[in-house]
């Protein structure tokens, strides 16, 4: 899908399909300790569905 189009999720959604708390999600954008690239739109903080499936794709243990 094209990242221009896709939806965005908002932290509470976003911190539900990682299966965190909204808080921890705040934690870790606010101490960078995982790159998720949120987006931030006005003081929303917003989160590509795509971001989220590549940063649960690299800590799969294979």
């Amino acid at each position: 899908m094209n990242e221009s189009h896709e939806p965005l999720l908002d932290r509470k959604t976003a911190a539900k399909y990682l299966s965190v708390s909204p808080g921890t999600l705040a934690v870790w954008d606010c101490t960078k300790r995982y790159d998720l690239k949120p987006i931030k739109v006005g003081r929303a903080v917003r989160y590509r569905r795509s971001d989220l499936d590549k940063f649960i794709e690299q800590r799969l243990w294979r």
